[in-house]
C-alpha cells in the first residue's frame, strides 16, 4: 500500500477507538433536572441578579463571536490564499530561508497575526468584566497577564513547529505517522507539565491554614479515595471576584486549590460542595479522559490534515506545492480553526455530561443537596452567570449545565434521596 492508503486507513482506526473511548468513559446519562423544576428554580432566583446576569453575557457576545468570526476570516484569508505562505516566506528571508527560520518564526508570525487582530475584541471582553466589578485588574495586570500567555504558547509553539517540520523534512514520506505519535505524545506530556510548570506563573499559591475546614475537605478526598497533597489557597482575588475552586496534577503532585474569593464569599459547607465536584472529576479520571480523547484526537488530526492537505485544490489555493513545507503552515491552521468551529458543539455536549456527572458525585459525597443549591445561587449571583442562556448560547458552547438545570438536579436528588 502507498503511504496515502496508510494513511486513509489510520485515520479510520484512530476515528474508530476515539468514537469507542469516547463511548466508554464519557457518562451518558445526566441527573434528572425536570424544566418544571428549572423554571421553579430561575423564579427563586433575585431578578435584579438574573437581569444582571443576562445583561453581562449579552455586552460579552460580541466581543466573543466577533473574535471568533475575525480569527476564523483570518485564518482563512492566510491559509486559502498564498498570503500566508508569502508571510512565512517573508519572515524566513533575513535567514537565508533556513527552513528552521520559516517552520519556528514564520510559523509564530502567522499566529501572531491572528492574535493582534483579534485582540481588540479581548480588550472589549476585559471592558465590560471590569466595568460590571467582575475583574479587578487594571489594564496594566491585563497586560501583562495577556503577555505572560503569549511567553507560554510561543515556547510550547516553538517546540511543536520545529519538532513538526524536522519530522516533515527527515522522513517525508511517512512524517504523517511520527507526526501522530508526536502530536498526541505532546498532548500527553502537557496534560501532566502545565498544572506544575504554567498555574505558577499567574498565580500565587499558599498552604491553607490548618483548621476545621481543610480538616474537612482532606477528609472528603480520603472518603472519595482520593489521595491529595494538600490544599491551596490561589491568590485569584489579584484579577477576579469570580469564586472557584479545582483539584489540579496527578498522583504525589495533586492537590485541592480553593480561590481566596470562595473562602471569602462562601460558607463552609459551600466550599465543600465546590471541592467534592473537582474531586469528582478526579475520582472518575476526567481529565486523564480528556487526555487520551485529546491525544487521539491530535493524532486523528494530522493523519487527517496530511490527507486533506494533499488535495491539489487547496495546494493551489494556498500557493505551495506541499502541505509538508513550512509555507503551508496557513493552510494547516485554517484547516484545523475550521474544524475547531464546527467541532464546538459536540465538545461543550460532552463536556456538559462530564460536569453533570461531577455535580451529581458532589451531592453523593456530601449528602447535602441543599448546599449544593445555595453554592450555584452563590456561583450565578458573584461569578455573572446567565442562569438560563438562550438555547442557540447553550447548544453551541456551554461547557456546564445552566444555573437552573444545577439547581433543579439538586432538588430531584433531594427528592429521590428522600431529603
Amino acid at each position: 500500500m502507498t503511504p496515502r492508503t496508510w494513511a486513509a486507513v489510520t485515520l479510520a482506526g484512530l476515528v474508530v477507538l476515539l468514537v469507542a473511548v469516547t463511548l466508554a468513559l464519557v457518562p451518558w446519562h445526566r441527573p434528572p433536572a425536570p424544566r418544571s423544576d428549572q423554571l421553579a428554580a430561575l423564579d427563586d432566583l433575585r431578578p435584579a441578579e438574573v437581569t444582571r446576569g443576562r445583561a453581562f453575557h449579552a455586552e460579552l457576545r460580541p466581543g466573543t463571536y466577533g473574535g471568533m468570526l475575525v480569527g476564523l476570516l483570518v485564518a482563512v484569508l492566510l491559509g486559502l490564499t498564498p498570503l500566508g505562505a508569502k508571510l512565512v516566506s517573508l519572515v524566513g528571508r533575513p535567514f537565508g530561508d533556513n527552513w528552521i527560520a520559516q517552520a519556528v518564526l514564520g510559523g509564530l508570525a502567522v499566529v501572531l497575526v491572528a492574535d493582534l487582530l483579534t485582540l481588540p475584541f479581548a480588550a472589549w471582553r476585559h471592558a465590560v468584566v471590569a466595568r460590571y466589578g467582575l475583574s479587578t485588574q487594571g489594564w496594566g495586570g491585563w497586560t501583562v497577564d495577556l503577555l505572560k500567555s503569549y511567553a507560554v504558547s510561543a515556547v510550547i509553539g516553538a517546540v511543536a513547529l520545529l519538532g513538526f517540520y524536522a519530522v516533515t523534512r527527515f522522513a517525508p514520506r511517512w512524517w504523517w505517522a511520527v507526526g501522530a505519535v508526536g502530536a498526541a505524545g505532546l498532548v500527553t506530556l502537557l496534560s501532566f507539565v502545565l498544572p506544575v510548570l504554567v498555574e505558577p506563573i499567574f498565580n500565587r499559591f499558599t498552604p491553607m491554614e490548618p483548621g476545621a475546614l481543610r480538616t474537612e475537605l482532606m477528609a472528603l478526598a480520603e472518603t472519595d479515595g482520593v489521595p491529595v497533597k494538600d490544599v491551596l489557597v490561589a491568590d485569584a482575588s489579584r484579577r477576579t471576584r469570580a469564586v472557584n475552586a479545582y483539584v489540579s496534577g496527578f498522583g504525589p503532585t495533586r492537590r485541592i486549590v480553593v480561590y481566596d474569593t470562595l473562602l471569602r464569599e462562601a460558607p463552609p459547607e459551600e466550599v465543600a460542595s465546590v471541592v467534592a465536584h473537582e474531586l469528582g472529576h478526579a475520582k472518575d479520571r476526567d481529565v486523564l479522559t480528556g487526555t487520551l480523547t485529546g491525544a487521539l484526537g491530535a493524532a486523528a488530526a494530522v493523519v487527517a490534515l496530511y490527507l486533506l492537505g494533499s488535495s491539489g485544490a487547496l495546494l493551489r489555493a494556498a500557493g505551495v506545492g506541499s502541505v509538508a513545507e513550512p509555507t503551508a503552515f496557513p493552510l494547516l491552521v485554517a484547516l484545523v480553526t475550521l474544524a475547531g468551529v464546527l467541532a464546538a458543539p459536540a465538545q461543550a455536549w460532552v463536556s456538559r455530561q462530564v460536569e453533570a456527572r461531577a455535580d451529581r458525585h458532589a451531592m453523593v459525597l456530601t449528602g447535602d443537596p441543599a448546599a449544593f443549591e445555595a453554592m450555584q445561587r452563590r456561583l450565578s449571583s458573584v461569578n455573572l452567570a446567565d442562569p438560563d442562556p438562550p438555547r442557540w448560547v447553550y447548544l453551541y458552547s456551554a461547557s456546564h449545565p445552566s444555573t437552573v438545570e444545577r439547581m433543579a438536579a439538586a432538588r430531584a436528588y433531594a427528592r429521590g434521596a428522600g431529603g
